[in-house]
């Protein structure tokens, strides 16, 4: 829902969310590329979404369901440990941004492991 609203309130939503100067000025002069690369994010977390929720049995099976579930962990666990290693590509991210979004990542992998590990033997 961040990543949509960053869309729908332009310059001021991206700067609050620490995406970054260089994004938030695209966003203000009208340039696609910011809301392309949203969009993208945004599709890739409600995919991930699905899949948890497939996964919890709220939704029917995936395909894949238990390695897509495992690298979904994965990916969400190593981002939250990996910032400093990915912060030097993207110097336009506000430290408050690194803090937020990892820890967030952090947060959803744990969750997500947990569910994995309970839910292993059903998948």
């Amino acid at each position: 829902m961040a990543h949509l609203a960053c869309i729908a309130l332009g310059a001021p939503a991206y700067r609050l969310m620490g995406a970054g100067e260089k994004m938030a000025r695209a966003a203000e002069a009208g340039k696609l590329r910011p809301t392309l690369v949203t969009l993208a994010v945004t599709a890739i977390l409600l995919t991930w979404a699905a899949y948890a929720l497939a996964g919890a049995g709220i939704i029917g099976p995936l395909p894949f369901t238990r390695p897509a579930l495992a690298a979904i962990c994965a990916v969400y666990l190593g981002r939250a440990v990996a910032f400093p290693l990915l912060k030097p590509a993207f110097p336009d991210n506000s430290q408050t941004f690194w803090l937020v979004s990892s820890s967030t990542c952090l947060v959803i992998g744990v969750v997500h492991a947990f569910g994995l590990i309970s839910q292993w033997p059903v998948l």
